[in-house]
C-alpha cells in the first residue's frame, strides 16, 4: 500500500496519496511533471506500484531513464473528428465480438470520456451579422448523419459525453468548464483528493499544462485501449526545464512568446519528452499566457509545455466561474503535496534551455511552418524564396502576389485568452474610428474557441468594432485552424487562375502547413488576433506592418499600426469591463441546451445498425481480430519515397473535398452532392472515401518518379502511374507486400489517426522514416505497422529508390525490441545490393506487444474473449487487470 494522509479543505475531509512521504527528500529535486505521475502510479499500479516509485526515484541519479511505468489518466477528452473513427472502431469492435458469440455490451469505457463537436464547422458564410447562424444551420444539415451516430454512442456506451455543436474547441471547454486542476473520486465510500490527469486525441491537448494539469495528445487507436482500462505505458520521460526569466515587454503578446518558444525548442530533439517551465518569468505571466504557450507544444515537437500550479491557476479558477470551496481545494491539495510553484526552485532536469522574456518580439510565423519565427515586419523577406518564379503583379487596386486572402482570428491557441481577442477588438475600434475597411479580397472571420466570448466582447463594446470591419463571428470551432476556411473570395480564386498570383493566409492559428488552411493556399503566416486585423487592413504582406501606413482615413491621413496598437494598461481596463465569471456557465449552458441537438434521433441499441448505403459511416475492415502481426521478412516494394516534414495533414487531409478528386467520384457516384461534399474530416467514418484522399496534398512529391501526381504512384509491375489506393489493391492481389519511405519529423502534425489507418488500408507493413513525429509513431504501431528509423546516412533523397527496387525488412517477431536494430537489404532492379540497420522506432514493451498482435484493436478483442469466460465484471476493467469502475471525476461542486 502507498503512503497515504488525510487532508481537510473548507471543513471537508480527503484521503491522499502521500507523495512527500513516499519520495522523502527527493521530492523538491523532482520536476512537478514527475511527482504528478508518482502520485499516480502509487495510487493505481497495485502490485507493480514500488517498482515504478523506484523508477522514478531513480531517474534523478541522470535524468534520464529506460524504465517503464503505467500511468492511468483520469480523463479522456476527444472531438469529434477524432471520436468519430474511434467510436466507429468500437461499433466494430461489439459487432466482431457478436459474430464471435460474445456480449457487445461487455465491451464499456471505465474512464469518463468527453466528446466535443468542433472539427467540421465551415467558414461559409461570414461578414454578415447572421453568419453565425447560417453556418450552423449548414453544420448540422451535413453532418446529422454522424451526430447521430454520435448520440447512438452515448445511448450504448457508458461514460461517454458529447457536447453539441456551438459549445466552443475542444482545449477551450476543458480550460474553461472540464478541467478541475485537483479533482475528486471515491473508492470504498472514501473521498480520495487527486490530480486532474487527461490524455486527449488531439495533438494540442498539453494546452491545459497551461493552468497545472497533465494531460497529453495520444492517436485515437491509443485512446481506445485506455477506454478499456489499459495504461498509458511510458519510458520514465526525459523533462526539458525551460527557464523564463524577465518580464514581456509593453507591446508584447502571448502569441509572441509562444512562436518564439515553438522557434527554440524546435531546435532540438524533442521527440517523446516532456518540457517544464520553470523560473522567475513564469510568476510574471497570467494562466492565459500560459495556456498559449502550452498549446503550441506540438508545434515544438514535445509531449507537454507543463507550468505548475500558482495564484494565477488559482485567479482562473475563479475568473472562469468555479466555487470558492473548489479553488481552496486546488490551492490545499497543492500545497500540502509539494505540487505548489516556487519561482526560485531549480528541479533537476534532462535538459535546460533559457528564454529572457525581455528579448521576445512582435512576431508572426511562416510562411510554411510554425516553427519558422520572424520579426513582424519581415514578411516580404519571408515570401521572397516562394516568388522567385511567378510573375510579378504590382496594383493596388486587384489582388497579387502577397495579398492576404484569409485573415482568420481561429483557432484554441489564441482566442482562449480573452486578453488577446479584447487587443483584436481594440485595435478594430480604432480602425473603425479612422475609416479603415479590408480590401474586398480579404476573407474575414472570428471562430472562438468559447460561446463566452460573444458575451465579454459584446460587454465591453467591441464585437460591434470587430464586426464592422469584418470580423464577425461566424461560429465556435477550429474553423480556418483545421482547413475548413470555405471558400476563397472569387476575385482571389479568378486572379490565382488567371495570373498565377501567390495569396497568403494570416491567422492567430497553431499551423501554417502548405495546403493546410485551404486546399490552394501555400503560404500563411500565424499571428497574434491583433495582428490578424492588421494584416486584413492592410489587404496583403507586402510591406513592414511594423512600420509602413497599412492604409489611409478617408481625408488621406495615412495610418500606420502605431496609431491603432492598444496598450497593455487600455487592455487590461476593457478587460476588467468585459469579464464576468457567471458567463461561463450561462454560456455554456445554453449551448448544451441547443434544441437542434436535443431533437436529433438515434438508435438505442447494443450494436450499431450500419447503413450499407451510408457514405458517412461504413463498418471498418480493421474493426476485427486481425490476421495476425504484419512483422517478419519480407521484400516489399516502396508505395511512396517522401522528403522531409511530410505533416499527417499532407497524409490524409481534413479540408474541403475537391470535386474532381478521386474521394469525390466514390461520393458522387453514391449520389452525394457534388457542389457539397463536406471536408474529409467528416468523412473518417467511411474507410473507402478517405482511403482515397491519402496523400494527395498539391505538395506531396512521390520520389519514386518526379512525373507523380499527389497521391499517385507506379505500380512496378506494369509502370502505370495509379491513384495509390488501385496500386495497393494491386500489390495486395498479387501477394506483394509494400512499405512506405520518409524522410525527417514524418507525420508531424495533428493526432488524426487516420493518417496511420490509411497507411495500414495501403498494406504498408513498415514505415521506414528518417524520424518520426511521436503521436503518428504511436499511431502506425497501433495499426501494427513497424515505424523503423533510418540511418543518418539513408535518407530517402540518398537511397534514390526507383519503381521495381525491393526493401527486405527482417523484423523477427521474436527479435523485435524497444529501439533494437532490425537489418534491412535493398535490392535495386539493377541487381545492386546494399545492406543497412534501421532502429526499430518502439519504445516500450506495450508497443512490442501489440505489434506481434496485429495492432490495438485485435490485442483489446483478444483479451476481451480470453476473460470472458473468467469473469461477470465489465470486461474492459477485467482487460486492466482492475475490478473497479472509475466515476466521472468532474464535479459539480467545481461550479458556482
Amino acid at each position: 500500500m502507498p503512503p497515504t494522509a488525510h487532508m481537510t479543505s473548507t471543513g471537508r475531509n480527503h484521503r491522499i496519496v502521500d507523495i512527500r512521504a513516499a519520495a522523502g527528500g527527493s521530492l523538491e529535486r523532482l520536476p512537478h511533471i514527475l511527482r504528478i505521475m508518482l502520485e499516480n502510479v502509487l495510487r493505481n499500479a497495485g502490485d507493480d506500484a514500488p517498482r515504478a516509485k523506484a523508477a522514478i526515484l531513480d531517474w534523478l541519479s541522470s535524468g534520464r531513464s529506460k524504465d517503464e511505468i503505467p500511468f492511468l489518466p483520469g480523463r479522456v477528452l476527444m472531438h469529434d473528428t477524432t471520436c468519430g473513427p474511434a467510436l466507429v472502431d468500437i461499433a466494430g469492435m461489439r459487432a466482431s465480438l457478436a459474430e464471435a458469440g460474445f456480449d457487445p455490451s461487455r465491451l464499456n469505457p471505465v474512464l469518463p470520456v468527453d466528446v466535443s463537436t468542433d472539427h467540421s464547422l465551415a467558414v461559409d458564410v461570414f461578414g454578415t451579422t447572421d453568419a453565425l447562424r447560417r453556418n450552423m444551420e449548414r453544420e448540422f444539415g451535413r453532418n446529422a448523419e454522424r451526430y447521430r451516430f454520435m448520440k447512438w454512442a452515448t445511448r450504448a456506451l457508458t461514460g461517454v459525453r458529447v457536447h453539441p455543436p456551438g459549445t466552443g474547441i475542444m482545449h477551450t471547454l476543458n480550460l474553461e468548464r472540464l478541467a478541475t486542476v485537483v479533482t475528486t473520486v471515491e473508492r470504498d465510500g472514501v473521498a480520495w483528493a487527486v490530480p486532474d490527469t487527461l490524455i486527449g486525441t488531439d495533438s494540442h491537448t498539453p494546452m491545459i499544462n497551461g493552468i497545472g494539469v497533465l494531460g497529453w495528445g495520444v492517436g485515437g487507436l491509443e485512446a481506445e485501449s485506455v477506454f478499456f482500462g489499459m495504461p498509458v505505458m511510458i519510458r520514465v520521460p526525459d523533462i526539458v526545464g525551460v527557464r523564463l526569466t524577465g518580464r514581456l515587454r509593453a507591446g508584447v503578446l502571448a502569441t509572441d512568446l509562444a512562436l518564439t518558444v515553438t522557434e527554440r525548442l524546435r531546435r532540438i530533439d524533442l521527440a517523446d519528452r516532456f518540457v517544464e517551465f520553470y523560473g522567475s518569468g513564469v510568476s510574471t505571466l497570467s494562466a492565459g499566457d500560459r495556456a498559449v504557450v502550452a498549446n503550441m507544444t506540438p508545434e515544438f515537437g514535445a509531449n507537454s509545455g507543463f507550468f505548475p500550479i500558482d495564484g494565477q491557476t488559482l485567479r482562473y479558477l475563479r475568473e472562469t466561474g468555479r466555487s470558492a470551496e473548489h479553488v481552496q481545494l486546488v490551492e490545499d491539495y497543492a500545497r500540502r503535496q509539494g505540487l505548489w510553484f516556487d519561482p526560485e526552485a531549480a528541479p533537476r532536469f534532462s535538459d535546460t534551455i533559457d528564454i529572457d522574456l525581455d528579448e521576445v518580439d512582435v512576431s508572426l510565423a511562416g510562411p510554411r511552418r510554425p516553427q519558422d519565427r520572424i520579426p513582424a515586419g519581415t514578411t516580404i523577406a519571408a515570401l521572397a524564396p516562394m516568388l522567385a518564379e511567378r510573375p510579378a503583379t504590382t496594383s493596388p487596386e486587384e489582388p497579387g502576389n502577397g495579398s492576404v486572402a484569409i485573415a482568420a482570428i481561429t483557432s484554441c491557441t489564441n482566442t482562449s485568452d480573452p486578453r488577446l481577442l479584447i487587443a483584436a477588438g481594440l485595435l478594430a475600434r480604432k480602425a473603425r474610428r479612422s475609416g479603415l475597411t479590408p480590401p474586398a479580397w480579404v476573407k474575414t472571420s472570428l471562430a472562438p474557441g468559447s460561446p463566452t466570448a460573444e458575451r465579454y466582447l459584446r460587454r465591453a463594446g467591441l464585437l460591434e468594432d470587430l464586426e464592422a470591419i469584418g470580423f464577425g463571428i461566424v461560429g465556435y470551432g477550429c474553423t480556418t485552424c483545421i482547413g475548413n476556411s470555405g471558400p476563397l473570395p472569387s476575385v482571389i480564386e479568378q486572379a490565382m487562375a488567371e495570373r498565377g498570383i501567390l495569396p497568403v493566409a494570416v491567422l492567430s492559428g497553431n499551423r501554417n502547413f502548405p495546403g493546410r488552411v485551404h486546399p490552394q493556399l501555400e503560404a500563411g503566416f500565424l499571428a497574434s488576433p491583433p495582428l490578424v486585423v492588421a494584416f486584413a487592413l492592410a489587404g496583403d504582406v507586402n510591406r513592414d506592418i511594423l512600420a509602413d501606413p497599412i492604409g489611409r482615413s478617408p481625408s488621406g491621413e495615412e495610418i500606420r499600426l502605431a496609431d491603432l496598437w492598444p496598450g497593455g494598461d487600455e487592455i487590461d481596463a476593457a478587460l476588467a469591463q468585459a469579464i464576468d465569471a457567471r458567463d461561463y456557465d450561462t454560456s455554456y449552458d445554453a449551448a448544451e441546451a441547443s434544441r437542434t441537438w436535443h431533437v436529433l434521433d438515434a438508435p438505442a441499441t447494443d450494436l450499431f445498425p450500419w447503413d450499407e448505403g451510408s457514405t458517412y459511416i461504413r463498418r471498418p475492415p480493421f474493426a476485427g481480430f486481425g490476421k495476425g502481426t504484419l512483422l517478419g521478412t519480407y521484400a516489399a516494394h516502396p508505395l511512396l519515397v517522401l522528403a522531409d516534414d511530410v505533416t499527417t495533414d499532407h497524409i490524409s487531409p481534413a479540408g474541403q473535398i475537391p470535386h474532381t478528386s478521386e474521394a469525390a467520384g466514390y461520393l458522387i457516384e453514391r449520389g452525394d452532392n457534388p457542389h457539397d461534399l463536406n471536408v474529409f474530416a467528416s468523412r473518417r467514418g467511411n474507410w473507402e472515401a478517405m482511403v482515397r484522399g491519402l496523400f494527395t496534398n498539391k505538395s506531396v512529391r512521390n520520389l519514386l518518379d518526379p512525373r507523380i501526381a499527389p497521391g499517385f504512384t507506379i505500380h512496378a509491375a506494369s509502370g502505370e502511374q495509379l491513384p495509390l489506393w488501385r496500386a495497393a489493391d494491386r500489390y495486395a492481389a498479387e501477394g506483394a507486400p509494400v512499405v512506405v519511405v520518409a524522410g525527417e519529423r514524418y507525420g508531424m502534425g495533428s493526432s488524426r489517426d487516420w493518417a496511420a489507418k490509411g497507411v495500414a488500408l495501403l498494406g504498408a507493413r513498415a514505415v521506414l522514416a528518417s524520424s518520426f513525429e511521436r503521436i503518428h509513431r504511436s499511431n502506425l504501431i497501433g495499426m501494427g505497422i513497424l515505424p523503423l528509423r533510418l540511418p543518418a546516412e539513408r535518407h530517402p533523397s540518398h537511397l534514390n529508390l526507383r519503381p521495381g527496387d525491393l526493401l527486405v525488412i527482417e523484423a523477427d517477431p521474436a527479435s523485435i525490441s524497444p529501439r533494437g536494430a532490425v537489418p534491412v537489404t535493398l535490392r535495386r532492379m539493377s541487381g545492386t545490393i546494399e545492406t543497412f540497420t534501421a532502429a526499430a522506432a518502439v519504445e516500450t514493451g506495450l508497443e512490442v506487444e501489440i505489434l506481434r498482435g496485429g495492432g490495438i484493436i485485435p490485442l483489446i478483442l483478444h483479451r476481451v474473449t480470453e476473460a470472458a469466460g473468467t469473469s461477470r465484471e465489465t470486461h474492459a476493467s477485467v482487460i486492466a487487470g482492475r475490478g473497479e469502475n472509475h466515476r466521472r471525476e468532474a464535479s459539480p461542486s467545481t461550479r458556482r
